[in-house]
């Protein structure tokens, strides 16, 4: 693990209300992550800090005011991990996670976790007191060389044990196949690796934009030059085509499967025992944009 700048800051509030779609409140007990993603969406969180050092090298530790009637939150989602890993390897210092959720307990609240780490194993118990709580496991590949140039997290094996662990708990599980990369993530793969061991399966494109953006182009240049020109024309041409296609592609291999495909649809209320339903998340605008009929996405 590389080095990280690490600061402890007060704040009064760790609750954001959330506009996403799966959650009430957003909950981030750090600002910034030690897993570094080189695809990152939430790097855009530099400009809302005083740091100028490059995403993945810093880390805050937020401490905040004790939350007042928690009760007050009952039947709300609080979803754990929007832009930042709240089981990164400095969680197992710090405790911000474990003391947040030793805070809500009780409250009536329901738990959603995004993460990237198994040491979300460690709040088990905690974890099961909790309504309705899920974890879900960002999955993208499951070549390991290609998993050790993107971030700094633990191994895929490690992901899929811990989510495999959690299943048999009972806690909801999630695989999120995100990002996407266009010619390398392996989704149908992916699937059935972990088809038996979770509730819901997401899909979400690769989507560049900000500074990474040209980090991603030039990766693929200098290790997957084969792909440069399919990434050249979804990324500098706006030809979202391969969208379209894989979506198509998809929904075939999961009737195969015996597998449900939807578009945008968390689907939490189905039984626990039933078979996972496949999520098409591919929603950024630039997908969607103005498809032809023979192009939906439906």
């Amino acid at each position: 693990m590389k080095d990280i700048i690490v600061k402890e800051i007060n704040v009064k509030n760790v609750l954001t209300k959330s506009n996403l779609p799966v959650s009430d409140y957003s909950v981030n007990p750090y600002v910034g992550c030690q897993h570094g993603c080189k695809y990152c969406y939430a790097s855009f969180m530099k400009r809302f800090t005083n740091h100028s050092e490059p995403w993945g090298s810093f880390v805050d530790v937020k401490y905040w005011e004790p939350i007042k009637n928690p009760k007050k939150y009952a039947g709300k989602e609080m979803f754990f991990g929007s832009v930042t890993d709240p089981y990164q390897p400095l969680e197992e210092k710090y405790e911000r996670t474990r003391n947040l959720l030793k805070e809500l307990q009780g409250s009536g609240c329901k738990v959603s976790i995004a993460t990237k780490s198994d040491l979300v194993l460690r709040d088990l118990d905690l974890i099961k007191t909790f309504p309705e709580a899920r974890v879900s496991f960002s999955i993208n590949t499951l070549d390991e060389e290609f998993r050790m140039e993107m971030d700094d997290s633990v191994s895929i094996e490690r992901k899929i044990k811990a989510m495999k662990i959690l299943h048999e708990a009972n806690i909801r599980t999630t695989c999120f196949i995100s990002p996407i990369f266009p010619g390398i993530t392996d989704v149908e793969a992916i699937i059935r690796k972990c088809k038996n061991i979770c509730n819901l399966i997401w899909l979400e494109n690769l989507n560049l934009r900000g500074d990474y953006k040209e980090v991603i182009m030039k990766y693929i240049k200098e290790k997957h030059p084969d792909l440069l020109p399919l990434y050249e024309e979804i990324y500098r041409k706006n030809n979202y085509q391969y969208w379209y296609d894989l979506n198509e592609k998809l929904k075939k291999f999961c009737l195969n499967e015996g597998l449900e495909y939807v578009r945008d649809d968390d689907s939490m209320k189905r039984p626990f025992s039933a078979k996972p339903i496949v999520v098409n998340y591919f929603f950024h605008e630039e997908v969607k944009r103005k498809p032809t009929k023979e192009n939906s996405l439906d």
